[in-house]
């Protein structure tokens, strides 16, 4: 792969050790004991690809500034929030689509060609998993590479609804303050004010990404699809996510109901450490290419 012989882009990745030997043999005793596993991915498999995370401890948005991602609520509600969503968005956007998947997300789409990984869920919404050829794959939080109405449903990609803001701002400019997970920057209010966002082509509704804003749930259908996946795994491992977020913990605590061996791939802490069979703390793109 091209790809995988690119350096890691380590910017947004926390400081850790390299795998330990130790270690390495234990995470591939668990993958070889695993017939049908079951992946779950955060942002954590995507900061070596140079997106930042949340939670990440120095080096997260949270811990860079005090800037807060957009609640759902909001987004609905107002219009100022929206035209200062999207200006920041579409500032953002030819950076952040074009942010390559890493050796971490070359892996698992080798292992889901051998037959190894049964499903991959993936909380994070940069399509890097979808770039790196993984289908047997869920996004949970869905794809901010696709956009749709909330008045009638249409479907747009993205990098078309780009052509569109051109169009309607063809005069503005702005110069971005520092990048954010989700692939928006940070403008002032200035800059937002006189930026123009287009409605739907068809009925003249609200545009919004597909994906699950803050203070927003996961469908339930969406939710009982992945359930029935882990149903027919046997064992799970979560990789780069603290599983701070519910709508992802659930489906470990149903793998440890279950009595599943869980296996976890994160630098730092994370919500399973106490009752996983197996925590790491390494780079997911330097420790999932050690396993054969």
């Amino acid at each position: 792969h091209s790809v995988s012989r690119a350096s890691p882009n380590l910017t947004f990745v926390p400081a850790c050790l390299p795998p330990d030997p130790v270690e390495v043999e234990e995470l591939q005793r668990f993958v070889s004991n695993s017939k049908r596993l079951f992946v779950m991915t955060g942002a954590g498999i995507s900061t070596e690809s140079g997106i930042p995370d949340y939670r990440s401890e120095g080096v997260g948005l949270y811990a860079r500034t005090d800037r807060r991602p957009i609640q759902h609520a909001e987004f609905v509600r107002s219009a100022s929030a929206r035209q200062r969503y999207w200006a920041r968005n579409f500032v953002g956007w030819p950076q952040f689509s074009s942010h390559q998947p890493n050796k971490a997300h070359l892996v698992l789409k080798d292992w889901e060609k051998l037959g190894k990984l049964h499903w991959l869920v993936t909380q994070n919404v940069d399509a890097l998993h979808t770039k790196a050829g993984s289908q047997r794959m869920t996004e949970l939080h869905g794809c901010i590479h696709r956009v749709f109405c909330l008045a009638c449903g249409d479907q747009i990609l993205r990098s078309e609804l780009q052509e569109h803001f051109e169009a309607l701002n063809p005069t503005w400019k702005a110069e971005a303050f520092g990048v954010a997970p989700d692939g928006d920057v940070f403008l002032t209010d200035e800059q937002v004010r006189n930026f123009q966002v287009p409605a739907c082509r068809k009925c003249g509704g609200i545009l919004k990404p597909d994906v699950t804003f803050f203070g927003d749930t996961v469908s339930q259908e969406k939710v009982s699809f992945v359930h029935q996946r882990l149903a027919e795994s046997d064992s799970m491992l979560v990789a780069g996510s603290s599983m701070q977020v519910y709508s992802g913990y659930r489906f470990a605590l149903a793998a440890r109901d279950k009595k599943l061996p869980i296996a976890v791939l994160n630098i730092g802490p994370t919500r399973l450490d106490h009752f996983a069979s197996l925590k790491l703390n390494s780079r997911c793109g330097e420790l999932l290419p050690l396993i054969v």
